[in-house]
Formats: structure tokens, C-alpha cells, sequence
């Protein structure tokens, strides 16, 4: 006796889904892919732990919706989703990679060597980075300078730079807090701690008399690599602790410990508000005005990057995209501005919509 209808159809559909994505491969010029037994009958998203929960609310607006299987959403921070993104073309791979930060030069060349030819980039939005403290605690405002003073590897001190000496804020600056300086941040391969070490920390160092005299002093490459390799460290003797891509487990030290900081994306306060408390940078506040207008000096834009020789082979891939840049997601008062994500304004929104739909193929960055 054969297999019921609905098996037939079933085998017939992954059969064809099979065939689609070998059609894919040899487009593309891709090889590796799994046979039968690995098809995927689900997408994979990668990438931004700020990113996530974004990527998280899309995808279970698109379950309800399509009835699709769920989406897989992983968070593995951005530097490393991307290295996992661009490892090749295949069920194997992941179809999306969220980021805090551009794609690089270095990873777009990778994904290249993979075969991964075909990505297109969907701005989806703007986040601020917060550096935030217990509500318990007293409010506090610092400059950037302040910020590099506190986390950064060495310092200026006596007109040479030294090993990080400064153990309480107020040794940085008296009107600080005479309390130990404590802060809870992400490690290298988050997009959150790049762009953290670009917008505060070189920004801050940058902004030095000591660091002013060195530009005028050295040739253009000299400065740059000062600015790289100095201004970029944080520092390692215990100040500054790097505590993994779970922004959740810095919430719950920072209600834990009064004393401590914690650096993460703007959604991760303004979800805990109930607990934590923004530290002003430079006097302002972060807030959806202050971040969209860019009064807040510690901004970011939120990207997805689509992997288009996926999207005619993963059952739903081009339909959760849609979900990505529709209006009820990425609009003034769409839910994932609800969850935190500054919204793009409406002319840039229907640009990115345009784009993603079209799968529109991205450039090389330019670094």
C-alpha cells in the first residue's frame, strides 16, 4: 500500500526544494550542500545581540502570521555572525545576519571567498548606546573624555602615556563619585564594543590636549595608528569586565551592584527602566528624540544582511523579509520601535523596503 496523499506531497515538496536550491548552487558557483536527510524547513538568523530581540519580535510576528515553522535566532554577536554568515551557501548556513555595525571590508572579501557573492544590505533602524547604572544609584554625567579616562588601557598622565591608573571616577574628575570605577561591557566580537570603542572611547581620547598635541605632532598614518592602537584599548586589570554577548546577565549585576555600570544598546534600558537609570553623556540623555535628532553622542545604525541565493530555497525567507520592512515592523509606531529600535524616517524607510524586497545586491564597503 503507498504513502498517504498529504506524505507524497510532503516528500514531492522537499524534493523540490532540493532541486531549487542545487539550482542555486550552480548559479551561483557555491558547492558543499547536504543532501535530502539535512533539508531545512526553517530559516536560521545570526548575529547583534542588540540586533536580536529585534529579529526575535519579527520572527514571531511572521510565525503567527505565515504558520510557518519558527525562525532559528541566535545571538553570537555581530563580529562572529558575520564570520558564521559568511561561510558559504548552503541549508547548512545561516540565511541572515544581524549587526550592530556595516559589514567590513574584510568580511565582505570573506563571504567572497565562500562563494557568498549576492548579500543585500537593509539599514533597519537606529540604536543608542547606554551606559546605565541602577536605579538605586545616584544619577551620574559624564564626558567622553571622562568615559576614556575610566575604561581605557593607558592613559596620558605627566605628558606620556601610562598603564590606567585610576581606580575610583573621582580621581578622574572630583565631582564625580568617590566609588570604585565598575563597568560591565561586551567583548571584542560585538558590534556593540566597536562601536562603543569609536563613538566613546576615540572620540574621547581624541578630544585630549595630550592626544591634540600628538596630531599636530605626528604625520597622518602615525596619528592614525596612536588612535587605533592606543585610544581603541580597554583596559584589563578589573575596571572594565567583559561579560559575554548576554546583555541580559548585565542587567541583573548591575541590580546586583549599585557601584557598577553597564554599556549595551538603548533597548536593553529602555526595556529595564523599571530597574536602571540612564548616565547622561556630555549632558543629554538617551531617548528616541535625542538618538533619532543625534543630540546623544552614542548612536548607531541597526543593519540585516539577507543571503539572496536563500531567498527562492528556504521555505519563507522572502516573506519574513517582507515582515523585516513592513510598516506594522519598521514604522513610527511599529513594534519594534515598541521594543526600543529607533525608526528610520519615512522616505529612507521606503528606500530600505525597496531594497530588501528587491533584493538589491550591496556594494563593497569601503572599509
Amino acid at each position: 500500500m503507498g504513502f498517504p496523499l498529504q506524505a507524497r506531497l510532503e516528500e514531492s515538496k522537499v524534493s523540490r526544494t532540493l532541486v531549487a536550491f542545487s539550482a542555486a548552487v550552480a548559479a551561483t558557483g557555491a558547492f558543499g550542500f547536504a543532501g535530502a536527510a539535512d533539508a531545512r524547513d526553517h530559516i536560521k538568523i545570526v548575529g547583534s545581540s542588540t540586533v536580536f530581540p529585534y529579529s526575535q519580535a519579527v520572527a514571531e510576528e511572521f510565525t503567527r502570521k505565515a504558520g510557518n515553522k519558527a525562525p532559528v535566532v541566535e545571538s553570537t554577536g555581530t563580529g562572529g555572525g558575520m564570520k558564521i554568515f559568511c561561510q558559504g551557501i548552503g541549508v547548512q548556513h545561516p540565511d541572515i545576519v544581524g549587526a550592530s555595525r556595516a559589514m567590513k571590508k574584510s568580511e565582505f572579501a570573506d563571504c567572497e571567498k565562500h562563494g557568498v557573492t549576492d548579500v543585500t544590505e537593509v539599514l533597519i533602524g537606529y540604536d543608542g548606546l547606554s551606559i546605565a547604572r541602577s536605579r538605586k544609584a545616584r544619577p551620574m554625567d559624564l564626558t567622553k573624555p571622562q568615559i576614556y579616562l575610566a575604561l581605557a588601557a593607558e592613559v596620558p598622565v605627566g605628558g606620556k602615556l601610562v598603564a590606567n591608573p585610576y581606580k575610583k571616577w573621582s580621581e578622574i574628575d572630583k565631582s564625580l563619585p568617590d566609588r570604585p570605577i565598575l563597568a560591565y561591557g561586551p567583548p571584542p566580537t560585538s558590534g556593540t564594543r566597536d562601536a562603543f570603542v569609536e563613538l566613546a572611547m576615540n572620540e574621547g581620547c581624541e578630544a585630549l590636549d595630550f592626544v591634540k598635541a600628538q596630531k599636530q605632532a605626528l604625520d597622518k598614518k602615525a596619528y592614525g595608528d596612536l588612535v587605533r592602537n592606543q585610544c581603541s584599548r580597554m583596559r584589563q586589570d578589573g575596571p572594565f569586565i567583559e561579560a559575554g554577548e548576554n546583555d541580559n546577565l548585565i542587567v541583573q549585576r548591575l541590580e546586583v551592584d549599585t557601584n557598577a555600570v553597564g554599556i549595551f544598546g538603548y533597548s536593553f534600558l529602555y526595556e529595564n527602566e523599571d530597574k536602571l537609570q540612564a548616565v547622561k553623556v556630555g549632558g543629554v540623555e538617551p531617548s528616541f528624540e535625542t538618538i533619532a535628532s543625534g543630540a546623544y553622542g552614542i548612536s548607531r545604525p541597526l543593519f540585516v544582511y539577507v543571503k539572496n541565493a536563500h531567498r527562492e530555497v528556504i521555505p519563507g525567507l522572502k516573506e519574513l523579509v517582507a515582515e523585516y520592512v513592513s510598516e506594522q515592523a519598521m514604522g513610527k509606531d511599529g513594534y519594534l520601535a515598541a521594543r526600543g529600535m529607533v525608526p528610520l524616517p519615512p522616505e529612507r524607510l521606503g528606500q530600505m523596503r525597496a531594497t530588501a524586497l528587491g533584493g538589491k545586491k550591496m556594494a563593497v564597503p569601503t572599509k
